[in-house]
């Protein structure tokens, strides 16, 4: 075991979700002495409501667990050749927060897909979101589960092996990317 905080980010809110099964999995072979995921239940990004009621408090926690992790994982699905309402709506809150939680983080990103492409245009339009934050996005292995339905035994683990040897591979470079 590590001695590490990571911080899991699924942009699915389905309690079966694929997404968060597979953040579970990374968790599980990152082998981190703290683990945390993310609630993204958040009202809709509003400047209105923002000047009215500052920064919703589940928003600031997400912004905290941001800043006190070593290193986070996000995994989400595409929705319409993109990224899930739901995750950029996260993005788009925690980005009105103090300072810059993402700043020189650690990010490894992934996706769990119902097609079979496995999520690429998710990734690409979540790396282009995450621009603006500078974290240090690692460039892979990629991790594309597609066909998602299929790819996870009944205790969430992956059963495909080249999935496997990906996110093993991806957790090995997000622990050597904690050092540098």
């Amino acid at each position: 075991m590590s001695h590490h905080t990571l911080l899991g980010i699924s942009g699915s809110l389905r309690r079966e979700s694929f997404n968060t099964k597979l953040i579970h999995e990374a968790a599980r072979l990152f082998d981190p002495a703290r683990f945390d995921v993310a609630d993204l239940r958040f009202p809709l990004f509003d400047e209105d409501l923002e000047a009215e009621e500052g920064i919703p408090p589940a928003v600031q926690t997400l912004a905290d667990q941001i800043a006190a992790a070593d290193a986070v994982v996000i995994s989400g699905p595409e929705y319409n050749k993109s990224v899930s309402g739901v995750l950029k709506n996260a993005l788009d809150w925690v980005s009105r927060t103090e300072g810059n939680p993402w700043a020189d983080k650690p990010v490894a990103i992934m996706a769990a897909t119902a097609g079979r492409a496995g999520g690429e245009r998710t990734q690409f339009a979540l790396r282009l979101c995450m621009v603006p934050f500078r974290p240090r996005i690692l460039q892979g292995p990629e991790v594309l589960v597609g066909q998602a339905q299929g790819q996870f035994d009944d205790n969430g683990r992956l059963t495909n092996e080249i999935n496997l040897k990906s996110l093993e591979d991806l957790m090995a470079a997000l622990r050597q990317a904690i050092s540098h």
